[in-house]
């Protein structure tokens, strides 16, 4: 027969197996999942206490400890929640809160005794930070990622919300009477499942973000040149290919440049591979940083990158290529030379810069882009040269 204690004992054995899960995961250092984690095991604890409220230990333990825990384990969810996206994660409101649950426990226990206060009282905590748990995640996710994880937390969150709100309420209207957590009464079966089941719920929602969260990463690592921040050439290319099939639907002008920097060959040879690597990760590092959001920026040879600029006409590519350079030769690269210890190294790069034009492939663009990078690599080097205008669109 479904009695509270049966409920209690599922959401224990539920409760473990996601905490197991999370704990797989806490070495893959996801921000947020260690405060999961601990919330789960709190969250454990005090399942088991009120299960084992017929055992005679103090109404101290079984009620005001039992809220407390529960507090303190839904506020260190709300905690992992800001931390895994990316905010501080210690907030004042939710500890005064937890403090108000303790106070409150105290005195509608000792004080002037009344259950429906104490549940209360829990219910609009509980509601109010399932309802802070859900924003969190929600607003702040990622826009680019696959929208179920998060979709399926905030689901999660705001049904803890209604649960926990209608619970407060019906108590608060005294449209029940109880004076036991575990009284075997339909509504108390209906609202205790329904609040103790929220963390259980919520908690495979956490395991679905922590596994988007590695499976962004892997991306990351798939994508991105670790020693320059740019896209690999193959990631480079996909994304520029998909770029200019926009371009081609009327989406604006689009341009590409393609930089290389100058004498490297010459600074491997004489300062050795470490110095190069230095020099590539401080271009690299400076034009990434100074490319807008949309920009496209790949490392598609050794020292050879390439940025394709949408938006961005022949003219205003050149300028802006040509305040990157610019800027690279206004920074020396400190690297560590095999014979000669720290130096600084002046570093320039070439460019050549062509505007996309109406049905060309990508190929064709960067061949072009090419023959002009040759073309300022034959000028002297430390240049930007454009190749020939587009015809009118």
């Amino acid at each position: 027969m479904l009695n509270p204690v049966s409920i209690l004992l599922v959401t224990v054995l539920s409760s473990l197996m996601s905490v197991a899960m999370l704990g797989s995961l806490q070495f893959a250092a996801i921000p947020g999942v260690r405060r999961w984690i601990v919330a789960g095991l709190l969250w454990v604890v005090s399942m088991a206490l009120v299960a084992l409220q017929s055992l005679p230990y103090p109404k101290f333990v079984s009620v005001v400890l039992t809220n407390a825990l529960l507090a303190y384990s839904i506020t260190l969810i709300y905690e992992g929640c800001r931390q895994f996206q990316g905010l501080r994660p210690v907030v004042f409101l939710p500890y005064a809160g937890c403090a108000g649950v303790f106070l409150g426990s105290c005195y509608w226990l000792y004080v002037s005794p009344s259950f429906s206060a104490r549940v209360v009282l829990v219910s609009v905590f509980h509601a109010a930070l399932y309802a802070s748990i859900g924003w969190t995640i929600w607003r702040h996710r990622p826009r680019r990622r696959a929208r179920y994880s998060y979709v399926f937390f905030l689901v999660m969150a705001l049904l803890s919300v209604l649960g926990h709100a209608l619970r407060g309420l019906v108590y608060l209207l005294g449209w029940t009477q109880q004076t036991d957590l575990l009284q075997l009464t339909p509504i108390n079966l209906i609202f205790l499942a329904s609040g103790i089941l929220s963390l259980p719920s919520l908690s495979i929602g956490m395991v679905m973000l922590a596994h988007d969260r590695l499976a962004e990463r892997l991306e990351k690592w798939a994508n991105i040149d670790t020693m320059t921040g740019a896209l690999v050439r193959r990631a480079f290319m996909e994304r520029a290919q998909s770029m200019l099939e926009r371009d081609g639907s009327g989406a604006g002008p689009v341009s590409l440049a393609i930089i290389d920097i100058d004498h490297f060959k010459s600074i491997n040879d004489r300062h050795g591979h470490a110095a190069g690597d230095q020099v590539l990760a401080h271009v690299g590092r400076l034009i990434g940083t100074n490319l807008r959001k949309d920009d496209l920026f790949g490392r598609i040879g050794g020292e050879e990158f390439g940025i394709l600029l949408p938006g961005t006409g022949r003219q205003d590519a050149l300028a802006r290529i040509e305040a990157l350079r610019q800027l690279i030769v206004g920074n020396t690269c400190q690297a560590s030379s095999a014979g000669q210890g720290r130096i600084d190294l002046d570093c320039t790069f070439s460019a050549g810069v062509g505007e996309h034009r109406p049905g060309e492939t990508l190929s064709s663009l960067m061949a072009r882009a090419d023959a002009a990078l040759y073309a300022a690599k034959s000028l002297g080097r430390d240049r930007v040269v454009g190749t020939p205008a587009p015809p009118e669109r």
